[in-house]
C-alpha cells in the first residue's frame, strides 16, 4: 500500500517543522553555551550578589553540616537551587560558578525553542516566529542573565513553555495539553513568584476555550500548577513555623524594606503611586530591550492583539505583576537617570522582551508571504542594532548593574579570602550568617560543611546565644555587628577569647571583619 500525496505531504511538512525546532534549540544552545564561556572567560560569572547567593545555596543543601530541604531557607524559591545542586557538590563547579550556569543556559534554550514554537503556531509563520525568537535570544542583557547562576532564564522557560502549550489546548482542547501546561506552570511557581501572579489567569483562559470539557481542563491544571505554591507554603510551616514566613518573616523583601524605612530611609520610587510605578517599569524594559525593539512593542501589541489577542495579554502579565509589585509590596526599581540615580532589580524589564517578540512575530506575519522573510529580518536586525552600534558591556545595562553594585563586595570577599586560605586548617571551623560572607569560603576553597551557619539550625543559634558554652569554632567571620561578631566580642577576655586579627571596610557595602581564637 502506498502512501497518498496528501499524506507524504503532511509526513514531510512534520518533519521539517521538527527539523526546524531541532535547528532553532541547537542554534540556542551554542549562543548560550558561547556567550557563558565568554562571560566566564572575563570573570564576570559572580558579579551579581544574588548569583553568589544561588550558587551558595545550592552548595550548601549538599554540603552542610545539616544537609537537607531545609537548606533551601525561606526567600528564593527552590528550584533554581535543586536543580544546580548536584553540580554543586563538585568543588571545580562550585568555585567557578559554573554549577548554576549550566542549569541557566539550558533554560535559555528551553525558552527559545518554546517561544518559537509558540510564535510559529500563533502566527502561521516560521519566519515570523524566526523574527520573534531572534529578538529575544539576541538581546545581551538576556544573554548576561543566562550566563550566570540567575533564576530570570528558568522563570521565562517556563513562561514559554505555558504559552506554547495554551496555544495548544486553544487548538487541540485536549487534557494533555492542558496537564504539559500545568508542568510548566508548577516548575514555574518553583522559580520566581510572578508565576504565581499568572496561574489564575492560565486557568480562567483553559475555562473559557475548553469547550465540552473546560471544567476538568481547568481543574487538571490547577492541580498540577498549584501543587507549586502549595509546596511552599508546606514547606515555610514544616521547617520555620509560618507558611507565609517568606512573605513577612524576617528576611522578607517586606520586612527588610520596613527596617530600612524605620531607619530614615526614603520610600522607594512607586511605593503607593501607580505613575510612578509604571514609570519605573517602563524605563527598565526599555533599558533591557533597546530603544528600537521598546518602541516596536505598541505596533507589535497592535498586531498582536489583531491575530491573537489572548497571547499578546499573556505577556502582559508578568510585567503588569512587576508595576503591581512596585505599588503594593517594597519592591525597588532604581535605573541611572531617575531618582535615586543608581542601579538595583533592573532586569525585572527582562520579561517585556516576551512581549516584544510576541509583537515582532506579529508585524512580520503581517508582511505579504513572498516578502515574509525579509520583513522578519528588517525586524530582528532593528532590535539588535543598539547592541550592534554599541558592542560593549557597558551598555548592557543588566551588566553594568552587577558590576557597579559588586565592586566592593568582590573585592573584600577576595581580600578575606587571601587571608584566610593559608591559615585556616580543615576541620578547626567558621562561624559565619551565611549571606555575601560565603563568598570568602568558596573563593577560599573551604568547603561550605567546615561553617556552622545560620541554616545549621540549633547549633548556630546555641553559638551566637551562649558562646562561652557552645562556641567552638576557631574562626568567626562576620560583618560588623551581626550576631557573629556580636557572639565574639563576647569573649575578648579569659583563657579562650577571640581576636579580630583582620578588619575590611568600604563606604558602600558592609564591611568585614575576622575574628580568631586565642587559646582553647
Amino acid at each position: 500500500m502506498t502512501l497518498s500525496a496528501a499524506t507524504r505531504n503532511s509526513a514531510s511538512s512534520r518533519l521539517s517543522r521538527v527539523a526546524a525546532a531541532l535547528a532553532v534549540m541547537l542554534a540556542l544552545a551554542l549562543l548560550g553555551g558561547s556567550v557563558a564561556a565568554w562571560v566566564r572567560a572575563n570573570g564576570w560569572t559572580l558579579y551579581y550578589g544574588d548569583a553568589e547567593a544561588h550558587l551558595n545555596i545550592a552548595r550548601r543543601l549538599v554540603d552542610s553540616r545539616t544537609s537537607g530541604l531545609h537548606q533551601i531557607g525561606t526567600v528564593w524559591l527552590p528550584l533554581p537551587h535543586l536543580l544546580a545542586a548536584p553540580l554543586a557538590r563538585r568543588d571545580d563547579l562550585w568555585q567557578s560558578g559554573m554549577a548554576g550556569v549550566i542549569p541557566s543556559v539550558a533554560a535559555f534554550t528551553l525558552a527559545g525553542v518554546f517561544l518559537f514554537l509558540a510564535l510559529r503556531r500563533l502566527s502561521g509563520s516560521a519566519a515570523a516566529a524566526l523574527a520573534g525568537t531572534a529578538a529575544l535570544a539576541l538581546n545581551p542583557n538576556l544573554l548576561y542573565l543566562q550566563s550566570v547562576p540567575m533564576t530570570e532564564p528558568l522563570a521565562l522557560a517556563c513562561l514559554c513553555g505555558l504559552l506554547y502549550f495554551l496555544a495548544r489546548f486553544h487548538d487541540s482542547r485536549s487534557a494533555a495539553d492542558a496537564a504539559l501546561a500545568g508542568l510548566c506552570a508548577l516548575a514555574g511557581t518553583l522559580a520566581r513568584y510572578e508565576l504565581w501572579f499568572v496561574l489564575p489567569f492560565a486557568a480562567l483562559y483553559l475555562l473559557a476555550r475548553g469547550g465540552a470539557r473546560r471544567w476538568s481542563s481547568a481543574a487538571l491544571f490547577s492541580a498540577i500548577a498549584g501543587a507549586g505554591p502549595l509546596w511552599w507554603l508546606a514547606h515555610n510551616w514544616y521547617f520555620f513555623g509560618d507558611p507565609l514566613e517568606f512573605w513577612r518573616g524576617e528576611w522578607s523583601a517586606r520586612a527588610i524594606y520596613q527596617r530600612s524605612l524605620d531607619r530614615g530611609m526614603a520610600r522607594y520610587p512607586g511605593d503607593g503611586d501607580w505613575s510612578q510605578a509604571a514609570r519605573y517599569y517602563l524605563e527598565a524594559a526599555r533599558l533591557c530591550c533597546g530603544a528600537p525593539l521598546f518602541w516596536l512593542s505598541p505596533a507589535g501589541l497592535a498586531a498582536a492583539v489583531k491575530r491573537y489577542w489572548a497571547a499578546a495579554a499573556f505577556t502582559l502579565l508578568v510585567p503588569a505583576f512587576y508595576v503591581l509589585s512596585l505599588h503594593s509590596s517594597g519592591t525597588p526599581i532604581f535605573v541611572p537617570h531617575l531618582w535615586p540615580f543608581s542601579y538595583y532589580n533592573t532586569r525585572y524589564g527582562i520579561p517585556w522582551l516576551l512581549t516584544a517578540a510576541s509583537g515582532c512575530a506579529a508585524l512580520a506575519a503581517l508582511a505579504p508571504r513572498r516578502w515574509r522573510a525579509w520583513a522578519a529580518l528588517a525586524i530582528a536586525a532593528a532590535a539588535v542594532s543598539p547592541w550592534l552600534m554599541k558592542p560593549r558591556p557597558d551598555a548592557w545595562i543588566c551588566w553594568k548593574e552587577s558590576e557597579v553594585n559588586s565592586v566592593s563586595r568582590r573585592r573584600m570577599a577576595a581580600e578575606a579570602a587571601a587571608y584566610l586560605a593559608p591559615r585556616y586548617r580543615p576541620g578547626s571551623g567558621i562561624l559565619l550568617s551565611f549571606g555575601d560572607l560565603t563568598a570568602v569560603l568558596r573563593h577560599a576553597g573551604i568547603p561550605v560543611r567546615e561553617s556552622l551557619h545560620v541554616d545549621d539550625g540549633l547549633g548556630f543559634h546555641a553559638a551566637v546565644a551562649r558562646p562561652d558554652l557552645f562556641l567552638r569554632e576557631e574562626w568567626v567571620l562576620c560583618s560588623p555587628g551581626d550576631r557573629a561578631c556580636r557572639a565574639a566580642a563576647r569573649l575578648q577576655l579569659g583563657p579562650r577569647r577571640y581576636e579580630c586579627v583582620r578588619i575590611l571596610a568600604a563606604k558602600d557595602a558592609p564591611g568585614i571583619e575576622i575574628w580568631r581564637r586565642i587559646g582553647q
